[in-house]
């Protein structure tokens, strides 16, 4: 597993398409840390069009379930490693007698049991509740699913690869804490001839806040990686870069005063700035303005204080295309960069108006979109703009109007694993 420069042709990623786990965070999107409610089984297709998308400009595509099952089928030592994993995460409760006799039949029978099955229980996480049914002398089964991975499809943010390896995160909200079980169990089985680190307990990372760059690197800090996070990936030893900027991650001046910030502005590097290509970056310049910029050696040294994001990009000689407010909110940035100057990104446009149609916009950020597309209108979005033509940057269009309802696009929905 290596990635050197975001640009450099993206050879391999892991993606997850959502399985029954999202139709649990359709009942509150909110709590499940989605932006809104939407349609599963289109969105299921949208995933599907993403991995045809993928394979048919030369990327190697993963998909976690086909992976695990067909390495179960295949494999009988990891076969028995993940029914291993399912029987420390299944738990039961009720009498003490019968919690014992269920655990200990799952245990000799759980040979069974499809591979299928077997990754379904991982993505579920179910506790079974055993209760008295005393006239008939029985038990009977409460299931309760005690925290289903129903963010488990944005494959970025559980890990980052740079150029010596993977790095497993720790992720911020209880939420998304299980996803990296899943994921690690994986790498570590799966992909045993890569390096897989991972940090300590306690540092906060999510790969949606990393984004290789060849002699240097930059780390997003803020809403969902902390420092410690930033600077146990960085001593790992797994970046090469000569340089690694951590950025804090900004929020635009007119949400300071808002008791409720929009998360999405800040949530991960990646919501607000890309790499398109070698001297050509993406992203909204008042944030990249606003954004802090502290500098470290690959050992860990602080270089230099009191940067921005934006002159620090100038200094690397970058030309930035400017995101609007309407674009930047509308998952512009979360483009996946396939080549030099080749992206993939979601269709702005609809989602924008999705997103306005459902009234996800609120106060202060409502007002602001309004007053960009009043002044600007809404043609010729990202990546249509007249900038992004002048740069020879390619696209491909993918529908994503769906999944975006998440919090993420097409680069949140992708696990790089080679470039």
């Amino acid at each position: 597993m290596k990635a050197h420069r975001e640009w450099d042709t993206l050879r391999e990623v892991m993606v997850h398409t959502p399985g029954t786990e999202i139709d649990y965070a359709m009942l509150a999107p909110k709590p499940f840390l989605f932006e809104r409610s939407f349609n599963t089984e289109v969105a299921r297709r949208e995933h599907q069009n993403l991995v045809s998308t993928l394979r048919s400009l030369g990327v190697k595509v993963n998909v976690l379930k086909d992976l695990v099952v067909d390495s179960a089928d295949r494999d009988n030592g990891f076969r028995k490693r993940l029914e291993a994993e399912i029987l420390s995460r299944v738990k039961f409760y009720g009498n003490m007698e019968r919690v014992e006799e269920s655990k200990d039949y799952l245990s000799r029978s759980i040979g069974n049991l499809d591979s299928t099955n077997l990754f379904s229980t991982l993505t579920l996480d179910p506790s079974i509740d055993l209760k008295e049914d005393v006239g008939n002398n029985l038990a009977y089964p409460r299931i309760y699913s005690n925290v289903p991975l129903a963010n488990l499809y944005f494959m970025r943010d559980q890990q980052a690869v740079s150029d010596k390896g993977m790095i497993i995160g720790n992720m911020k909200r209880s939420q998304r804490k299980g996803e990296t079980d899943v994921t690690e169990f994986v790498f570590r089985n799966l992909f045993k001839g890569s390096r897989v680190e991972k940090v300590p307990e306690g540092a906060i990372l999510e790969g949606g806040d990393f984004m290789p760059a060849g002699n240097f690197s930059l780390i997003g800090i803020g809403e969902r990686s902390n420092l410690e996070g930033a600077m146990s990936f960085i001593k790992s030893g797994i970046i090469e870069s000569e340089e690694i900027g951590v950025v804090s991650n900004p929020v635009y001046e007119f949400m300071e005063n808002e008791g409720l910030r929009d998360p999405m502005v800040n949530m991960h590097l990646d919501t607000y700035f890309n790499i398109a290509g070698d001297g050509v970056s993406v992203g909204s310049a008042d944030l990249m303005k606003r954004a802090g910029l502290v500098l470290y050696s690959r050992e860990g040294e602080l270089i230099e204080k009191g940067l921005t994001l934006y002159d620090y990009m100038k200094r690397k000689g970058f030309s930035n295309v400017d995101l609007r407010v309407s674009e930047q909110m509308s998952y512009s940035s979360n483009f996946l960069t396939v080549k030099d100057r080749m992206i993939v990104n979601v269709n702005v446009g609809d989602v924008l108006d999705r997103l306005l149609k459902e009234e996800v916009f609120k106060g202060a950020t409502l007002e602001a979109i309004r007053k960009d597309l009043n002044s600007n209108g809404r043609e010729n979005l990202f990546p249509n703009s007249r900038a992004v033509k002048e740069f020879g940057v390619d696209n491909v269009e993918i529908k994503l109007s769906e999944l975006t309802g998440g919090y993420g696009g097409a680069h949140c929905m992708t696990a790089t694993l080679e470039r």
